[in-house]
This record gives structure tokens, C-alpha cells and sequence, in this order.
């Protein structure tokens, strides 16, 4: 029983797959708590979406598929903050309109361009049949997200909590909205190789949304999440050997039960514990 349990690691797809799964859940689970604290759950939603007519059009030029996802997710978010403030549309109708006009302008392009690359492996992702240059990429840019974490982190916390005192110390709201777009490009541009255009926004949301269910400090809310994304990422890939399932579609799931799970009984904010809550500050009002 032992040694059946030990198959996986006896491949190296296997281990590369694990590896990259928990790499990307990890820097995912990290950027989800921006995203879920800015409300930008849709936004996430968006740019996983946007970066397909950029992996066509980089296929039709001949680079890699990296620098044109990044770049069209880039686009998309800059059309997005172009629209919301010179229309009076609100700011998810813009994220629906863009976000679908950039996927099905991509799946225009792989229509009538027909090439290797299948709609299959964009949407919900290949991570067993990564290539080494693609595992380059994807180091580089969870490398990257970290560090730019790790150096604007308390910035980006004012630009989301309070941005008048980010004003009054020299830095600038709208750049920190766009710093926060570019790493969420970069990042669904890395999740789109391993779980697909589909799946990343659960990676981008999920995590952010079951550790805020379970701390009300941001430093354990960061580190919850990363966790979730590491171990959802490590795990999913391993169990998907035996499930003889999509990877992305394990890991994701098992990231929705973990919400499940945490909705439900987390300490403070679970349901059962907001239900004593209230049956508790409705005790003293019905005795009186």
C-alpha cells in the first residue's frame, strides 16, 4: 500500500507537476488577499480571460506565449481604467464587456489560425506537459511577484485601507492600482499554464477569501492563504495521479472545500459561530 502511495514521485512529470502547481497556488494564494480586500474578485476573473488573444497572437509571431498573454492581459486592464472613468457604466459592467470581448476575439484568432496550440490546453491548462522553458517562466514570475510583494506590500495595503494617508507619504493610489494589475497579469499569465484560463480565478480568490474567513490580521491572512495555495497545489497534482482527473480541476476543488469547510466552522466568522453570536445578543433583548 505504502509503495502505491510513492508511484508519483517515481515520475519526473509528476514532480515537475507538483512542484509548479505548489509554485503557482503559493504566489496565487498570496495576491488573492489583494484582491479579495480591493474587491477586485472579478477583475481576477478578467485578466485570466483577456490573456488568451495574447497566447495566439504571440503563437502567430513566434515568441513566447508568456510575453503575449502578459501583454494582452496588460491591454485589457488599461482599456478597463480607460472606460471606467469616461463612462457612467459601473465598474463590472466594463470588466464584462472587456473581459469577453478579449476571449472571444481569442478564440477568433485560434479559429481561423488554426495551429498546435488547443483551446483545451488554454482553458483548463497542461500543467503534466510543461516544458522546461515554460517552468523558467513561471520561476521568474512567481520571483518576481514576491519580491514586488515584499517591497510594496505596505503600500499597497494603504492604496487599498487608506489611500489619503498614502497621498500625505509621497506615493500614488493609481499607481498602486496599477502595480496590483500588473502582478495579477503576470500571475494569471503563470496560472494559465498550469490550470488554465478557467480555473486561475478560483486560484486568485479562493485561498484570499477562506484565510479572511479565519484571521482579521493581514500578515496571518497572507500566510493562510499562501498555504492554501501551496498545499491545494502540492496535494491536487499528487491526488490527480490517482484520480486520473484534471490537476487544475483537483486543485481548484480542493480549494473550494477547504472555503467550505472554513465558511462554516471558522472560529470567528463562520457560520455557526455568527449564528451563537447572534443568539446570544438576542438572549438579554428577549429576557428583558
Amino acid at each position: 500500500m505504502t509503495e502505491e502511495l510513492l508511484v508519483p514521485f517515481a515520475y519526473d512529470y509528476m514532480l515537475r507537476a507538483m512542484a509548479i502547481s505548489a509554485l503557482v497556488g503559493a504566489v496565487a494564494g498570496l495576491l488573492s488577499c489583494y484582491v479579495v480586500l480591493k474587491g477586485w474578485s472579478l477583475m481576477g476573473d478578467a485578466l485570466s480571460h483577456a490573456v488568451v488573444p495574447g497566447v495566439a497572437l504571440a503563437w502567430m509571431g513566434g515568441i513566447p506565449f508568456a510575453i503575449g498573454a502578459f501583454a494582452s492581459g496588460l491591454l485589457a486592464a488599461g482599456i478597463m481604467a480607460w472606460l471606467r472613468g469616461r463612462t457612467p457604466l459601473r465598474e463590472d459592467a466594463v470588466i464584462g464587456v472587456v473581459f469577453t470581448s478579449f476571449f472571444g476575439f481569442g478564440l477568433f484568432l485560434l479559429s481561423i489560425f488554426p495551429s498546435n496550440i488547443r483551446l483545451r490546453t488554454i482553458v483548463f491548462g497542461n500543467v503534466l506537459g510543461i516544458a522546461d522553458s515554460d517552468i523558467l517562466q513561471m520561476a521568474i514570475i512567481a520571483v518576481v511577484v514576491v519580491l514586488v510583494l515584499a517591497v510594496k506590500g505596505r503600500d499597497l495595503m494603504l492604496s487599498l485601507f487608506d489611500p489619503v494617508q498614502l497621498k500625505a507619504i509621497g506615493g500614488s493610489p493609481g499607481a498602486m492600482r496599477l502595480l496590483l494589475l500588473t502582478l495579477l497579469a503576470a500571475t494569471a499569465v503563470a496560472g494559465l499554464q498550469a490550470v488554465g484560463a478557467v480555473l486561475v480565478i478560483g486560484m486568485l480568490v479562493t485561498p484570499g477569501a477562506t484565510a479572511y474567513l479565519l484571521t482579521d490580521r493581514f500578515g496571518h491572512m497572507a500566510g493562510i492563504a499562501a498555504g492554501i495555495g501551496t498545499g491545494t497545489g502540492l496535494l491536487g497534482a499528487y491526488a490527480s495521479y490517482f484520480l486520473d482527473g484534471s490537476t487544475g480541476g483537483v486543485i481548484v476543488a480542493s480549494q473550494a472545500l477547504i472555503f467550505l469547510v472554513a465558511l462554516v466552522l471558522a472560529p470567528r466568522h463562520g457560520m455557526l459561530a455568527t449564528r451563537r453570536a447572534a443568539r446570544r445578543a438576542a438572549g438579554p433583548e428577549m429576557a428583558a
